[in-house]
Formats: C-alpha cells, sequence, structure tokens
C-alpha cells in the first residue's frame, strides 16, 4: 500500500525533526534568542512538501475534528489483532516513491527498543520503544498523513508560537472562535494535560490502545512524544499539573531513542523476535482491540 499525502513518504517528517533537533542539542526547555532563530532557521530551509504537510495539519486539527476522530477509533473496534501482528500489518504500509526506504517498518521499531535495551533501562521502557509508533496503522484505515504524523498540540486554546509553522495556524476555522483565542481557552490553568485535547493522530490513537496495560510513564511517552512544543519548546507550561512536569521527564528520556535510533545497521528480526514476544506477553494480552 502505497501512503499518498504532500510528503514523499510517511518517515518524511521524522527526517525532519531530526533535522530540526539535531544529536547532540541539549534535551532542555530553549530561552535564549539564537535558539529560536535556529528554530526559524529550519522552518525557512524545509523542503517544500513539509511544509505543505504542516500547512494541511494546522489547518484541519480543530476541536471538532479531535472530537470526531475520538468518536470514530476509540471505541477500539476497528480491528483485533495481537502486537506482534500489528507490527506485521503497519509493514504492509510500503512508500512506492522512496527506493531508499529497504528498512521495514518492523525493522524501524526494533532498532529503537534495542537501543533502549542497549543501555540498560526497564523491560516496560524497552517495550515501549517497541510499540510506540504502531499507532500509524491509522495510514492503513485511510487517514490522511496530516491525521497520523506531525507535531501535536492542544486545541481548544490559543495556539502558541512554539508549535512549528504557527503561521499556518492562521487557517484553522478555530481561530474564529472568541473562546479559544485565550492562553487556557477552554481549559483551566493548571488542569493537567489528561483534561486536555491534544490533536489527533498516531500517539493519542496508541495511548488508547495501550492505556490498560503499561506503566503511566510508558504511557506518557507514548501520548507525548511528538508533542514538541511542549516536551522540547517549553510551551503550554500554564496548562500543566505536578503529575504532567514529572512524567514528561521520561518523555524526555525517551526523546533521544525516538529521534536518532535509526542507524545503517540492520536488526536480525529472525534472532529478536522470541525475546519481544516474550516481552510482549508480560504485559498485553494475546489479542487486543484497535
Amino acid at each position: 500500500m502505497k501512503n499518498d499525502g504532500p510528503m514523499d513518504h510517511l518517515d518524511d517528517w521524522e527526517e525532519s525533526l531530526a533535522a530540526r533537533y539535531p544529536a547532540g542539542d541539549a534535551l532542555q526547555v530553549p530561552n535564549a534568542s539564537s535558539e529560536r532563530a535556529a528554530f526559524r532557521d529550519y522552518s525557512e530551509n524545509v523542503r517544500p512538501g513539509i511544509r505543505e504537510f504542516y500547512r494541511l495539519n494546522h489547518r484541519h486539527q480543530t476541536v471538532d475534528f479531535v472530537e470526531a476522530k475520538k468518536q470514530q477509533y476509540l471505541p477500539l473496534r476497528t480491528k483485533r489483532m495481537g502486537v506482534w501482528e500489528a507490527m506485521e500489518f503497519l509493514n504492509t504500509l510500503v512508500d512506492d516513491s522512496d527506493p531508499d526506504a529497504d528498512f521495514s517498518q518492523i525493522e524501524h521499531l526494533l532498532q529503537t527498543a534495542e537501543a533502549i535495551r542497549h543501555d540498560g533501562h526497564p523491560r516496560w521502557f524497552v517495550l515501549t520503544g517497541l510499540v510506540h509508533d504502531l499507532g500509524k496503522i491509522l495510514c492503513l484505515f485511510g487517514e490522511p498523513q496530516w491525521a497520523v504524523v506531525g507535531d501535536t498540540f492542544p486545541v481548544g486554546c490559543a495556539f502558541s508560537d512554539k508549535v512549528v509553522f504557527p503561521e499556518f495556524f492562521a487557517e484553522n476555522p478555530d481561530t474564529q472562535t472568541p473562546e479559544y483565542q485565550t492562553p487556557c481557552g477552554m481549559y483551566s490553568e493548571g488542569c493537567g494535560l489528561d483534561d486536555v485535547q491534544i490533536s489527533w493522530g498516531h500517539d493519542e490513537y496508541m495511548y488508547h490502545v495501550a492505556k490498560d496495560y503499561l506503566p503511566p510513564e510508558a504511557l506518557a511517552m507514548i501520548r507525548y512524544h511528538s508533542c514538541y512544543a511542549i516536551h522540547r519548546e517549553g510551551g503550554y507550561t500554564h496548562l500543566l499539573n505536578e503529575r504532567d512536569r514529572q512524567l514528561l521527564k521520561w518523555v524526555r528520556a525517551f526523546n533521544p531513542y525516538d529521534l536518532y535510533s535509526k542507524g545503517d545497521e540492520r536488526p536480525d528480526v529472525r534472532r529478536l523476535r522470541p525475546y519481544y514476544e516474550e516481552l510482549v506477553a508480560e504485559y498485553f494480552p494475546p489479542v487486543l482491540d484497535w
């Protein structure tokens, strides 16, 4: 199955993230003008397909859209399958336009998990690396690129300039709703991210698939790993509570593995599969609702 959209292939977004946040950058909240200038420089030099992808994302991710997608998917009645079966299902997402995309989706997932395992993190952390992107199967359910990947952000309140390409929010219909134009919008200060609507994509979807089975730290990694405006840029702090601040430490710990673990060495899927099937069975039932 070919993934159609403004980007040549789905992984272009993750490659753009690595360009925006080069390996070796300190994982800290940027506040210096030079760091903001570098962020703007990235925005000005990004490929046209990425720019168009963000324009569509920022135009269409509204409160109504997010609520509609939750009503559509969060009964979790689209498909029933186990974790490894879901990985094999995601493997059918093939991009015919990318001649260099010779790594399968399973191999990419294993690269992330193996990097975490190599560094001696807990088993649930390793498992999170394996499953965190499985929500991308939304593409196989017919969702467009901009509703599957991309930076995530709160909706229902004023959009932050800490979100990449904030100028594209001018096309978002929610900018015409006065209730959503204050910093807190339809929320209250310090309400906590559990009470905040986040733009729809693979993160939120996979969080709901996994939420009954993994510890809170793992679920935060899954749910917010694409929310760069919060965990890398320091935006929306007025919405956070103390629980969020503690959990975001784990999201930041996970971030380098998410961005930088996809190297040139191909993992041995056959050799690794028994270990990961045992790890999956430790936390998940044989069949999950998707």
